[in-house]
């Protein structure tokens, strides 16, 4: 019944919300794209107005006497013109002084109908890299225009645009009945551009782009930089962009980004106006519609959802507890432990078996801690020992790593038994083991190895380092004052791997060398013998 009633509230509703979402979605693309189209027409008709006035300005500086006249009469060395003489001043002297009234024109220059250097407005003559038919260019459409390149000087972009030098008076190539003599030269800074793209920038973050019909960016609205010029949309978007001009069209914009834009031709310079705004931007009112009707949907779903959960959680889920939580102990796990999250009796059984498990637990605790300790020192006993014995050998053994272990013996201990009483041997092997554990590391290992023998495992410890702390053992208990008297203690020290590359085999020599310490009388440490190196 609740699925049922999920079902039928929200069918409609998403049908509505789809229906309604699509709509909506169509009028306002409709309303962007109308947007792009104004903008990138009034871009398109203000770059395409400064690429003719830089035309028009390149013309009205060539028509100067000062250009025609002065550039005739340069003289021509080894078919170059000279860059010395009162006509190539003159000539310099014109262009500083246009160039001045001009910040758009970066540098003016003349050259000749080759394309040699004449003259030039800059401090110091820079290579000219003119297009490869830039000649054909003067002669057939009356002016000529560079790729657009970042002037690394200057820190902008620019590019070259040329004009012809036409005159009568003497032959060279023919342009509407006049003579070629040469071509008036500009480097055009590309600021006054950025500004207009700037201008018509649409929406909060959309952007409009100068690009070249290959799809590399050359300005944008944002401005101008050398990582941008080496940016530029795929031949793809490029080629689908010039199909599509005129109309706002969905692509993936040269960030990755996707994007609702346009593109139009620059007639004069045969470069692209691109304007684009993303689709998060131009469809943010239709994502917020969907944004809120998914709020109310999901928060419906969470109150069906919890009133579900409600009932889930005070019916069938804690005997689903439960039951799981009886099977895991009925195969020996009692890590198990079921939150109370109800009352009545389902509750009270809930803590009933948890007090149940947690006994159990506890118990299980106590059995093992009692399995590998010595109920008289409370130090582990050799059984734990031995395991942690194995294991420390198997460690260092992989990583070539030593220890030492120290075997402990407890002088005269039966005849300290027979003359004081067996109470009175207990207090001595427990000060004796609370010696031990407080002279040892945390990581030592320390355990009763059985009557009056204790056995010390030292991780990272060479043989003499035991030796020196078998020596403060013994003295500590050397000046222990005992209620029944005073006792000694005799050691024997064995290293990893000089003594022995396994347990039982560093034991047998820690154990030899306190049998050699008793044997010299007790109360002494002695250290198992060096192996001897055999002869070769």
């Amino acid at each position: 019944m609740l699925m049922f009633a999920v079902v039928a509230t929200l069918l409609p509703s998403l049908t509505t919300v789809w229906i309604s979402y699509i709509e909506n979605k169509r009028a306002l693309q409709g309303k962007a794209s109308e947007e792009l189209l104004a903008v990138s027409a009034q871009a398109l008709r203000e770059v395409d107005l400064w690429s003719k006035g830089l035309r028009l300005d390149l013309r009205v500086f060539m028509s100067s006497y000062e250009v025609t006249d002065n550039l005739e009469r340069i003289p021509q060395v080894n078919g170059e013109p000279a860059h010395a003489g009162i006509y190539y001043t003159r000539l310099g002297d014109f262009l500083n002084s246009v160039r001045d009234r001009f910040p758009d024109y970066t540098e003016l220059m003349v050259l000749d109908q080759h394309g040699h250097m004449v003259a030039t407005s800059a401090a110091a003559v820079r290579p000219v890299s003119l297009p490869p038919d830039w000649s054909k260019d003067l002669s057939r459409n009356g002016w000529s225009i560079g790729p657009p390149y970042w002037d690394s000087t200057g820190t902008h972009a620019e590019m070259l645009v040329s004009v012809p030098i036409e005159s009568g008076r003497r032959a060279g190539r023919s342009v509407g009945g006049t003579r070629v003599i040469g071509a008036i030269a500009a480097r055009v800074n590309l600021h006054s551009v950025v500004d207009t793209l700037r201008r018509f920038a649409p929406g909060d973050s959309g952007q409009i782009y100068l690009m070249t019909r290959s799809g590399r960016i050359i300005v944008s609205s944002r401005g101008s930089s050398r990582e941008l010029m080496r940016q530029g949309y795929s031949r793809e978007t490029a080629n689908r962009l010039l199909a599509q001009d005129g109309r706002a069209i969905q692509f993936g914009s040269y960030t990755g980004e996707r994007v609702l834009g346009s593109a139009r031709v620059v007639p004069a310079v045969d470069w692209l106006v691109v304007s684009e705004i993303s689709t998060a931007e131009a469809f943010a009112q239709v994502a917020r519609l969907r944004n809120i009707t998914l709020g109310v949907v999901t928060l419906l779903l969470a109150v069906l959802g919890g009133l579900a959960y409600l009932l889930s959680m005070l019916i069938v889920r804690p005997l689903d507890r439960l039951t799981q939580a009886a099977g895991n102990v009925a195969r020996g796990d009692l890590d198990v432990g079921i939150p109370v999250t109800t009352g009545g009796e389902v509750g009270y059984l809930t803590e009933v078996f948890n007090n149940m498990v947690a006994r159990l637990r506890e118990s299980r605790a106590e059995l093992e801690r009692l399995s590998v300790t010595d109920p008289l020192t409370g130090l582990s006993n050799r059984l734990r020992m031995m395991e942690a014995l194995e294991n420390e050998v198997r460690r260092s053994r992989r990583l070539h790593h030593q220890f030492s272990v120290v075997m402990a013996d407890v002088d005269l201990f039966k005849k300290y038994n027979d003359e004081f009483g067996h109470p009175a041997g207990d207090v001595v092997l427990k000060r004796v083991a609370a010696i031990m554990r407080e002279a040892s590391r945390d990581v030592d290992f320390v355990a009763r190895y059985g009557g009056e023998e204790f056995l010390i495992m030292m991780p990272e410890t060479e043989l003499a380092g035991a030796t020196q702390f078998a020596e403060r053992i013994r003295k500590k208990l050397g000046s222990e004052k005992l209620p029944a008297g005073k006792i000694t203690l005799s050691l024997g020290v064995a290293a990893f791997p000089m003594h022995g590359d396994g347990a039982d085999q560093l034991i047998a020599e820690a154990d030899a060398a306190l049998y050699l310490a008793k044997r010299a009388g007790g109360d002494q440490v002695m250290a198992a013998a060096r192996p001897k190196v055999p002869a070769k």
